[in-house]
């Protein structure tokens, strides 16, 4: 609501009844609520009609506080952080628990309103690869596969609720005829709460808790050609934010910056496949991939934004929005590597993908409930 009042285009500000409401009931939470949260309500004391001295006098307890309140109010106010500030504030405030099992002494509240407000303004391309590489270097240098090619899968870490997952059958089958894949996610995500790799790995009897260096061997290995890296292994500053995520309800920006990951290299080429849903993520998913110096990246509306395509037929109603199965990349021309994020050719493709053109008849795609 704050952001809204701030930023928001007229027709979509508040309304008549949240303004009255707000009139009434502001002088009675201004005296219920912590100073943390009337900050972020009125952080200058200029959006509710009986202002308040706490917003424009708060400055946090401590350092790290402090820093994250000063991020905040750029952000309340509609505005955007740079790449250095936004890695600065993740860097000072990550792990939320600490070893002994203490907190960090950040309020959930302010960090809670900077992940959502980032979202809420629709982020900038600096601001997604500053969530997207802010911990790479958390366990030191990305282990380096002895493979020819690797493909990284970043499938949406909350997982699917109504259609089957197949990214990791994908991964088991492209081992067979040797094409290396790594897999990343979580057990359990939110907002969804649905099924994912790890839990159908889990139900296999697979282990998940594998280190990088040990999924770098499995990756190698002949005989197994894949691996599937957790983020609670992988990037556990980040993991820790999965309690504080369930309480938001809202996808954050790491929901779109935590699919393109290269938890582990190749001496080879590389190639990230990402899945989407919203319109308006595939050049900022696109933009991360070029950042990562893969030689091709691929974006996939599947079903549920996840990678699985259908073999069904676009809707005739569905006139609106991109359709699943559209598909959009890029592939560097030539044999020159793509490390470099500058002066790189490449070649931009995008389609639609007809499951007719391959030989399949089109079936609607079979529904599943939410169990493993």
């Amino acid at each position: 609501m704050t952001i809204r009042a701030n930023a928001f285009p007229e027709a979509t500000q508040w309304s008549e009844g949240e303004r009255c409401a707000m009139k009434k009931i502001w002088p009675l939470l201004v005296r219920a609520l912590p100073p943390d949260v009337i900050f972020i309500a009125d952080p200058e004391g200029s959006i509710m009609g009986l202002g308040s001295a706490v917003g424009p006098q708060f400055v946090g307890n401590g350092t790290s506080e402090m820093r994250l309140v000063g991020a905040l109010r750029e952000i309340l106010a509609g505005g955007h952080l740079g790449y250095e500030e936004i890695q600065g504030v993740l860097k000072d405030v990550l792990t939320l628990k600490l070893e002994d099992g203490k907190s960090n002494g950040v309020s959930e509240s302010l960090l809670s309103a900077f992940l959502i407000g980032q979202r809420m303004n629709r982020e900038t391309d600096r601001e997604l690869k500053a969530y997207c590489l802010a911990f790479d270097d958390e366990l030191g240098p990305a282990p380096v596969a002895d493979v020819r090619s690797l493909t990284h899968y970043g499938e949406p870490y909350d997982g699917n609720t109504r259609y089957f997952r197949s990214t990791l059958f994908v991964a088991a089958v492209r081992s067979c005829y040797g094409e290396s894949s790594l897999l990343h996610g979580v057990e359990w995500m939110p907002p969804k709460g649905g099924v994912t790799e790890e839990q159908m790995l889990k139900l296999m009897g697979a282990k998940t808790n594998l280190s990088l260096h040990q999924g770098k061997k499995f990756i190698e290995a002949e005989e197994v050609g894949f691996a599937y890296i957790s983020k609670r292994e992988a990037r556990p500053s980040l993991y820790s934010l999965i309690g504080l995520r369930e309480q938001i309800k809202k996808r954050p920006s790491l929901a779109t910056t935590e699919k393109v990951q290269q938890f582990i290299r190749a001496k080879g080429r590389e190639s990230i496949v990402a899945g989407f849903y919203h319109e308006g993520y595939e050049e900022p998913l696109l933009m991360l991939m070029k950042r990562r110096g893969v030689h091709s990246g691929l974006v996939v509306k599947g079903e549920e934004g996840a990678l699985s395509m259908t073999t069904r037929l676009r809707s005739a109603s569905t006139s609106k929005g991109l359709p699943v199965n559209h598909c959009s990349g890029f592939r560097s021309v030539g044999i020159e590597s793509a490390c470099e994020v500058d002066g790189v050719s490449r070649q931009s493709f995008r389609l639609e993908v007809n499951a007719m053109d391959y030989g399949f008849e089109p079936t609607d795609t079979p529904r599943t409930d939410r169990s493993v």
